[in-house]
């Protein structure tokens, strides 16, 4: 079984847009953010910022993770679901155009990674937000460095929400 596998099951449409990631979009999230009870570095800087539990590096209040920090796994599992809610009420703001739940769970994995900001100055928003939507989908390859570096983690991560924005 790949790890691509999930990305072909089909969601039901509906007559609203999409507001809140897809189980599909979560096992995605899970599966490229990992699970670490013990707060890490970031790895594309090797320092700040700390990182813990389905790759948050914040806590509901705002504050920092920080060395030596450490969660349970129930504790991991609901500090990212009360974070993804911000991502998702953010990427439903930026987003002005139509969006299937495969292209909502692709650009919310994106931001949960690179940040909001990023996200809102990004030429990916800016196509999307235009109409072009191959055009925005060819841009989340360009998001697979880190420290300047390209990181092969990075590039299968862009090439799966790729595919989950083009599905």
């Amino acid at each position: 079984m790949s790890i691509y596998d999930h990305l072909d099951a089909q969601v039901e449409p509906t007559d609203k847009p999409p507001t809140r990631v897809s189980k599909r979009g979560i096992d995605l999230l899970h599966h490229f953010e990992g699970f670490s009870n013990e707060a890490y570095p970031d790895p594309g800087t090797g320092g700040d910022p700390w990182t813990i539990g389905y790759g948050n590096t914040r806590y509901e209040d705002g504050s920092p993770v920080r060395k030596g920090d450490r969660v349970t796994k129930e504790r991991g599992a609901e500090l990212f679901r009360n974070i993804l809610k911000g991502f998702e009420d953010k990427v439903s703001v930026l987003v002005k155009v139509d969006l299937t739940q495969g292209q909502f769970d692709a650009l919310v994995s994106f931001a949960y990674n690179v940040g909001t900001g990023a996200l809102a100055k990004s030429t990916l928003l800016r196509k999307l937000n235009s109409g072009d939507y191959s055009g925005a989908a060819d841009e989340f390859l360009r998001w697979n460095k880190a420290g300047g570096r390209v990181l092969a983690g990075l590039t299968r991560r862009r090439e799966a929400e790729r595919e989950l924005f083009k599905s």
